[in-house]
């Protein structure tokens, strides 16, 4: 087999790799649908799902489809973030979380449940706006401190740890001096959920999800080779910093979006590149894609489980994605070799 025909079966295989996870992605959707405090089964949920009367239809359209489209939109989101991340950083643990935009994005969020009355009629939109304000806020000044020290990825990684720090500690200062409702409500919004989502609140996530995901696809070769040597990238015509900028405001806004009307879910973006380099590779062509497909599949399965596991108790999604994250991320980290990331 010549090298052409070993090109074409590698292609053919990623591709048929990436249609299994756009099916395990609809298997999980549908489970949502159909799961919850009051289940039904696939074919009633079917039949409610277009029929235009009745109680099943009314559950299914207002609660659990805006649902499985925020889960959908968040997880893609976080997982394409975590995966541009790590691939302009070089490394493995490279996140939004572990880079402090999540962090900036906790800080908005408390910043607006602590200086707003609790009856404010659009107090859950100035909570969002707040935390997408800081997220972008935190990827700025981590970019302008990168820029003084001359960019380099060491640069970047310790000024997100040490925003993340600082963040971190002044929303717990205002926890501190919170009152008890302003308590309950920032931890709420710390455990992440997707419970308050509408129709009006996806389409201003979609918006800001969406709109940078055509741009770090089109990215997909120059993260392929910045992955592997800077130095290279240059020798072959790309602008390197020019990119690593780019890509990290667009996952910084991708990440704002993803976030700023659920709250934190955490371990999405460091996991879900690992799983598809596991199973297709380093090629962003085809991993980009593939950790959105994962992303939203663990998100998904994530609020599933959440809504069944101890009904008529719903658990926050942050939780569930955080049991599910640690055991996987302990097991990269025995299971990983030399030759695992390059």
């Amino acid at each position: 087999m010549n090298i052409s025909n070993k090109y074409k079966k590698n292609i053919k295989k990623k591709i048929l790799l990436l249609s299994f996870l756009l099916l395990v992605m609809v298997i999980a959707a549908l489970t949502g649908i159909s799961n919850g405090i009051e289940s039904f089964d696939f074919k009633k949920s079917f039949i409610a799902f277009f029929s235009d009367a009745g109680l099943q239809h009314k559950i299914i359209w207002e609660l659990r489809v805006p649902r499985i489209v925020m889960a959908i939109l968040t997880g893609s989101g976080l997982a394409v973030a975590g995966t541009v991340f790590q691939a302009i950083l070089k490394n493995p643990l490279a996140s939004p979380y572990t880079l402090g935009t999540a962090s900036g994005a906790g800080f908005g969020a408390v910043i607006a449940i602590f200086l707003l009355d609790a009856d404010f009629l659009y107090k859950d939109y100035f909570v969002a706006g707040s935390a997408f304000f800081f997220t972008m806020l935190s990827s700025l000044i981590i970019l302008s401190i990168a820029k003084i020290k001359i960019f380099t990825n060491e640069t970047m990684i310790l000024a997100g740890i040490a925003i993340m720090f600082l963040f971190s500690s002044l929303s717990s200062l205002f926890q501190y001096l919170g009152t008890m409702e302003q308590v309950n409500e920032i931890v709420f919004w710390f455990f992440g959920s997707l419970s308050k989502v509408g129709w009006n609140e996806i389409g201003i996530a979609s918006v800001m999800i969406l709109l940078p995901m055509p741009l770090l696809f089109k990215w997909s070769w120059s993260f392929n080779l910045i992955a592997a040597d800077d130095e290279s990238a240059k020798a072959l015509g790309i602008d390197v910093e020019k990119v690593k900028i780019f890509g990290i405001v667009c996952a910084s806004l991708i990440t704002a979006g993803a976030i700023c009307f659920t709250g934190v879910i955490g371990f999405i973006g460091i996991v879900s590149p690992h799983i598809v380099r596991m199973l297709i590779g380093y090629n962003h062509r085809f991993l980009l894609p593939g950790a959105a497909l994962v992303g939203a599949s663990l998100v998904l399965t994530a609020d599933t489980v959440g809504r069944i596991i101890l009904p008529p108790q719903v658990i926050p999604i942050g939780i569930v994605t955080s049991f599910i994250g640690v055991p996987f991320f302990f097991y990269l980290l025995m299971k990983r070799t030399k030759d695992y990331w390059r």
